[in-house]
């Protein structure tokens, strides 16, 4: 049985995109691997959120979580500050961690850039804390987007700098997990990129049924087309890419017809997308509405996660510091 960890930031609401691209994934390998799903309040107070909102959305994110499907029985579903391990062993690892090789990272560039007034050592630093994320768990797998690639990497360089040094073999150096041709890429409603929650361009799972509508008509789309048979432009490629995930192969093709015929008509086009997105979501968000209110709820499921956190990294966290030269005597 392979050992899987992967988090999210409590930053916003889960939308389509992570719901279709990673969540369902998650669901399908809680029942084959020994998984690790956290919520990453530390790494979130790079951002500086105020007290109110960490905690609420910590509440939220986890709430979404468990509405999506992933058992609390199977996997170990915690919250990153709740196992104090974690920033122990992030002190240890940032030892073996270069000034030159996290500044050069393309995440910190990028940060440097958005928030030029608050480049604090936690930006820099994010690397690291992702690596002892992972690393704490020993996994051999990370599903990883394509923005993460390069922190998988300097996770993999941790931990065989580690092993080097110290002449070990603790830490495995895990590979990516992308789930092959099962990752499906979700494009924002702006008609470039894909969903995303800085984006503005991102239906979310907690949007209700006018909210989704009026997303959805407001999608970008062209003037149509001219002569049949001709190719969709980027911006109708990706409602058609939303259409085919979430409607029936008969809706797909019928809209597909009336494309190549030069008979489409947009808004009945979206009208069908949004409401076939709201037979997914809406039950969805029902559940994330119930859990969210249930505080003593969420209250044991996050004392069960952090306990079996706790006794996994507990362990790492031993052998490190017996490594490394602590608890000599």
């Amino acid at each position: 049985m392979e050992t899987v960890v992967s988090g999210i930031r409590p930053t916003g609401n889960l939308h389509l995109g992570n719901y279709f691209g990673a969540l369902r994934n998650f669901i399908k390998m809680q029942n084959e691997n020994r998984c690790f799903f956290f919520v990453a309040d530390l790494h979130s107070l790079t951002t500086h959120p105020k007290p109110d909102d960490l905690a609420g959305n910590v509440k939220q994110i986890l709430s979404e979580y468990i509405a999506s499907g992933l058992d609390p029985e199977k996997v170990t579903l915690f919250i990153q500050s709740d196992v104090p391990e974690i920033s122990e062993m992030y002190v240890l690892l940032n030892m073996l961690a270069y000034v030159g090789e996290l500044e050069r990272t393309v995440s910190f560039k990028d940060k440097v850039r958005k928030q030029q007034n608050n480049v604090n050592a936690g930006l820099l630093t994010y690397p690291v804390l992702m690596a002892v994320d992972i690393l704490i768990h020993r996994p051999g797998k990370v599903p990883v987007g394509k923005d993460q690639e390069q922190h998988l990497e300097m996770t993999r360089i941790y931990a065989r700098r580690f092993n080097n040094l110290y002449g070990v073999k603790l830490f495995p150096e895990p590979d990516a997990y992308n789930f092959g041709n099962d990752l499906i890429k979700i494009p924002g409603l702006d008609g470039a990129g894909k969903m995303g929650k800085s984006e503005n361009n991102g239906i979310f799972l907690i949007d209700d049924e006018q909210t989704i509508t009026k997303k959805v008509m407001r999608a970008l789309t062209d003037s149509g087309p001219v002569a049949p048979n001709t190719e969709m432009p980027e911006v109708i490629r990706n409602l058609f890419t939303l259409l085919k995930v979430v409607s029936s192969p008969d809706t797909v093709q019928y809209f597909t017809d009336k494309y190549n015929s030069c008979q489409i008509r947009y808004g009945e086009l979206k009208k069908q997308i949004a409401e076939d997105i709201c037979k997914i979501t809406l039950p969805i968000r029902r559940q994330i509405i119930d859990i969210r209110e249930n505080t003593e709820y969420l209250n044991k499921i996050a004392k069960l996660g952090a306990e079996k956190a706790r006794e996994s990294a507990s362990k790492t966290l031993y052998e490190v510091k017996k490594i490394i030269g602590f608890n000599r005597f």
